[in-house]
């Protein structure tokens, strides 16, 4: 395996991760008795690792954007077609910054002194989000990235190192060890599969 298609698994792993761990969230919280749940510490330190875990991985997803804006803009000219392409791309919604800001709302739902009625749908959404609109546009962003074969390239986007994966690990360990009964960390299956 070469240094491009380590990179190219590490952030296909974050993705990954990052979509089991919202779909574990949503299942947990999304029950209709989540409020009166989440009093316990146990269902209480799995939502403050799901969180630590999103907020950690979405934050660096929304900084590799701005990376990969940055080169491109740096190396293309403005009326270059893969720079259209890309600027459409990072126009587009499904950023990770509009994904926090759904668990954010989801989190408010579930963790107010009185239940919400619209804690399940809230729930719903943001899993529904994560798992079409945001996944959408990292599909089209590593899409335009495929061809690249420039390792320092992929190094600068990425910003991925030993501490980054380790990191990462251990966040997503720590939801794994909190899951609570009822929740699963499998990948979410496509619609119709």
């Amino acid at each position: 395996m070469n240094e491009i298609q380590l990179i190219r698994a590490q952030l296909s792993a974050e993705r990954q991760h990052a979509s089991t761990v919202a779909n574990a969230c949503a299942t947990a919280f999304g029950r209709r008795n989540a409020v009166a749940l989440s009093s316990g510490s146990s269902l209480e330190e799995f939502r403050q690792a799901c969180v630590d875990y999103l907020v950690c991985v979405l934050a660096w997803f929304e900084e590799r954007d701005q990376r990969l804006t940055d080169l491109w803009q740096a190396r293309l000219a403005p009326a270059d077609a893969a720079r259209r392409a890309l600027e459409d791309v990072l126009a587009s919604p499904g950023r990770s910054r509009e994904a926090l800001e759904k668990l954010e709302a989801a989190l408010a739902c579930t963790s107010a002194p009185s239940p919400r009625d619209g804690a399940q749908e809230s729930w719903r959404e943001f899993a529904q989000f994560f798992n079409s609109v945001w996944s959408a546009r990292r599909d089209a962003i590593d899409a335009l990235l495929a061809a690249n074969t420039r390792t320092t390239d992929w190094r600068v986007i990425a910003g991925i190192d030993a501490d980054s994966i380790l990191e990462e690990r251990n966040r997503y360990a720590r939801v794994s060890t909190t899951l609570p009964a009822g929740a699963s960390l499998a990948f979410p299956r496509p619609r119709g599969a």
